[in-house]
């Protein structure tokens, strides 16, 4: 089995910043990517960023230029720095990992989620 294990999250004022990361552990044979998905009250869970092989970022267009995304394959890990942040980034952030835990086609894990709240 596989586990995400999330931390960083927590309570900023508008224009603040805040580090998120993620770790994988478990039985993994190898990841093809990982990412955060935030998902706030009354709306549907989104992708935000994503980092798969070669490393090549991809933001949602309501956090790019404001939010880098980092992997340390090593580690299995992948983190998610935030600044600039504003009130309506206040959602619950999940991390996300495709993985193999054998050869067959990867599976999607998540992480258990955390909260970032922006507010003054």
């Amino acid at each position: 089995q596989v586990q995400l294990v999330e931390s960083g999250g927590g309570l900023v004022q508008p224009g603040g910043s805040l580090r998120l990361s993620c770790e994988a552990s478990g039985n993994i044979f190898n990841i093809h990517s990982m990412g955060w998905y935030r998902q706030a009250p009354g709306k549907r869970r989104e992708l935000i960023a994503q980092m798969g092989g070669g490393d090549i970022p991809n933001y949602s267009d309501a956090v790019k230029g404001r939010f880098t995304i980092s992997r340390n394959n090593a580690r299995n890990a992948v983190y998610l720095r935030m600044n600039t942040l504003k009130p309506e980034d206040t959602a619950v952030y999940y991390c996300n990992g495709v993985i193999q835990i054998t050869q067959d086609p990867p599976i999607n894990y998540w992480g258990q989620g955390t909260q970032v709240t922006v507010s003054s």
